[in-house]
């Protein structure tokens, strides 16, 4: 594998023509930890732990914290007085946890026929491949492994995306005969994919406002990368088209934290949406906050 390099044009940080991995650390944009307002906290947090295998990290004030490899991913934030969330509401559609390999998806999923557990599909998209299923209080999740970088793109260079049939016997023998320990060190939350009421105003947002690219489209979709990689966000309308702001008291997307390499990008980013008339939730050493246009709260902090 050669070395990272980054294009100066494009901000692509993928390691090579032949890399197996895209450099997650390197890119100016990418997710740090999901924040989900919940009722059960014992009980979610109970779900992450013995599903996906995310380790105990302790308590934040009175959040849980999950996560791998010591690495915090998850915020659990609970409140038994929650209103459960609409599913047509704008906000959290899934939190993606990319796994290191396709071996360790391939454990994931046999570990997940032994327990019978109840999965919501399961899909080659071309640039990944990817299981889902929901936690109790049926916030969305995938768990998936990428493919090379290198398999993403067509011959003009555009990242090419498709939702066709998994091979499970294929990703299952991947595994070796090796079983699941749990979430490995180097699981990330690859991307999270939202909820939003229209993805032109989503595009005007994460992609005018913030800097992410729009890596690739799909209908009724927009998908949000930075530094080559295929999506670190999307916004979807398949079951919030025409949604307005999001109503407080509900369970679902607390905070999204986006971790911005480049130091001064919060900045720039605050100073840009003050001139478009944005108004800052906050801004300070804990991160530069601002609400989308449906109200779904980001975080933007420093590497």
């Amino acid at each position: 594998m050669s070395a990272t390099t980054l294009d100066s044009r494009t901000g692509d940080t993928r390691t090579g023509a032949q890399a197996d991995r895209f450099d997650m650390a390197a890119a100016p944009m990418r997710v740090g930890v999901v924040t989900l307002a919940v009722r059960d906290g014992a009980r979610v947090a109970a779900f992450y732990r013995d599903v996906l295998g995310l380790e105990d990290l302790g308590t934040d004030g009175a959040d849980a914290l999950l996560g791998a490899g010591g690495v915090p991913l998850l915020r659990l934030r609970g409140d038994a007085g929650l209103e459960i969330a609409p599913r047509s509401e704008a906000g959290l559609f899934h939190t993606a946890f990319l796994l290191p390999t396709r071996a360790d998806l391939g454990r994931w999923l046999a570990f997940a026929a032994a327990r019978g557990l109840r999965l919501q599909g399961a899909s080659d998209h071309k640039v990944s491949e990817a299981v889902y299923l929901a936690d109790p209080e049926g916030n969305g999740i995938e768990i998936y492994a990428d493919r090379a970088p290198f398999a993403w793109t067509d011959a003009s260079g555009a990242i090419v995306m498709s939702t066709d049939p998994l091979d499970a016997p294929s990703l299952l023998a991947s595994a070796g005969g090796t079983q699941w320990q749990g979430a490995p060190a180097g699981t990330l939350v690859g991307h999270v994919h939202l909820q939003v009421g229209a993805t032109d105003t989503a595009d005007a947002f994460y992609a005018g406002l913030l800097g992410f690219d729009i890596a690739a489209r799909y209908p009724g979709a927009s998908f949000y990368g930075s530094g080559g990689y295929h999506h670190q966000l999307a916004g979807n309308i398949w079951n919030s088209r025409g949604a307005g702001p999001r109503k407080a008291g509900r369970t679902g997307l607390a905070e999204l934290e986006i971790v911005l390499r480049e130091a001064g990008r919060a900045g720039a980013i605050a100073d840009a949406a003050r001139k478009a008339g944005w108004e800052l939730d906050g801004e300070g050493s804990d991160g530069l906050v601002i609400a989308d246009p449906w109200s779904t709260r980001l975080r933007l902090t420093a590497a």
